[in-house]
């Protein structure tokens, strides 16, 4: 899978020609969500394909409507807002982690208003611990909730984190952080299948996959600073296996295989490049990947590589790689001596095609596969598949089967 940068990404057709029929498509799409909305009953499954598809769920108001539906909630009867905040034992560090988020909230808010929807925040995250003495807090959780409360409001987002801390958000939330490395391992996994070059590279370098969980825990919230790119990222989420977000990170490293490549092989030196997040990146593009990536290498056929991932893992984010020849050129000499005659360096396949990596292998094979546009194709579907299977795992009642549809 070809996921490098290219300048032909959200390049100047999409702007020029591509203006009108987005503003056609953006017509259509928000009526055929309102026919999903008003529906009998609500056609969740038609709701999934709109938020995975390009554009997500397109405004603040219709994420309003259609959030809650993925979720499976019912929010006719809210709850009222209790007083949690006398002997409970998380305040002090939520206090301390909502004081520091003001970067998440939009600039040029009134104080006043800022602080209010403060104190909001704290008190969505102590309701939610409290009914749930099973789950932890951990920091970066803010991050997440702080999300549902400026699209949804105090009390409709109250509900929803609650749902979402039960499931999504489930194993970050223990007592002890194994599941959330557990999570983090199907990384390199995902990296190896697609470009067996970047994993080897990074496993010399012996980065590990520290640098990308803030990314997981906080869902790209906490290290984005376009609050519509954040939104759009939970619309995706939402809508899909709660294992998602793992396979978006590694399609940020695969997209930045070139700037990877060209770093020095050490620890520290990855470990840097790859968690200062590029605030430019084609986020549908990448997303249409992601969706992709899922339905080639489901997490039950890479369960056992992260598990032997989590078993020889050691972490180790205090000790610079050190050996007798650099390991950087040692894989550029490799690379060298892989590359086909005549052919220039860096170069490879052209942007948008999708190639299947077989596992191990030590040259790439690029198999072209119909990718996820506009028109949502087979594997997103798929995708929403998946996603409407393990909600009905959860919640009980299936959900109907899918139906293809324009988007």
């Amino acid at each position: 899978m070809d996921v490098r940068k290219s300048r032909s990404d959200g390049g100047a057709s999409a702007l020029d020609g591509g203006r009108h029929d987005w503003g056609s498509k953006r017509r259509r799409k928000m009526a055929e969500i309102s026919q999903a909305l008003n529906a009998t009953p609500v056609d969740v499954a038609s709701l999934r394909r709109m938020a995975i598809s390009e554009g997500g769920l397109l405004t603040d108001e219709i994420r309003r409507k259609v959030w809650p539906k993925l979720l499976n909630m019912q929010v006719d009867n809210l709850p009222e807002k209790p007083d949690l905040r006398v002997n409970n034992k998380d305040y002090n560090q939520v206090l301390l982690d909502v004081q520091r988020s003001l970067r998440r909230f939009p600039p040029g808010m009134p104080d006043k208003q800022r602080e209010g929807l403060q104190e909001e925040l704290i008190d969505i995250i102590l309701h939610v611990l409290q009914r749930n003495p099973q789950l932890h807090y951990y920091q970066g959780y803010h991050d997440i909730v702080v999300t549902f409360l400026l699209i949804l409001g105090e009390r409709l987002a109250t509900v929803l984190v609650e749902k979402l801390s039960t499931h999504h958000l489930r194993d970050f939330m223990d007592p002890t952080m194994d599941n959330t490395k557990h999570i983090l391992n199907y990384l390199m996994p995902i990296i190896e299948r697609v470009n067996p070059e970047v994993h080897d590279f990074m496993q010399e370098a012996e980065v590990g996959t520290i640098f990308a969980l803030s990314w997981l825990i906080t869902w790209f919230g906490h290290v984005l600073s376009d609050f519509r790119h954040v939104v759009r990222l939970y619309d995706f989420f939402l809508a899909c296996h709660p294992l998602m977000p793992i396979y978006f990170a590694a399609v940020i490293v695969l997209y930045r295989e070139e700037e990877v490549l060209d770093c020095e092989c050490d620890m520290a030196s990855v470990h840097h490049l790859l968690s200062q997040i590029p605030q430019d990146l084609p986020y549908e593009l990448l997303i249409s990947r992601a969706g992709d990536l899922f339905v080639q290498f489901p997490p039950s056929e890479l369960a056992k590589e992260a598990a032997a991932q989590q078993a020889a893992s050691t972490l180790k984010d205090s000790k610079l790689a050190s050996t007798q020849q650099r390991p950087n050129m040692a894989l550029r000499h490799r690379r060298k001596e892989q590359a086909p005659a005549g052919a220039e360096p860096g170069t490879g396949a052209k942007s948008g095609v999708v190639a299947v990596v077989r596992p191990r292998a030590r040259r790439f094979i690029r198999l072209a596969i119909v990718g996820l546009t506009v028109a949502l194709g087979a594997a997103a579907l798929a995708a929403v598949n998946t996603a409407l299977e393990w909600v009905g795992a959860q919640t009980g009642p299936a959900v109907l089967p899918l139906k293809p549809g324009p988007w």
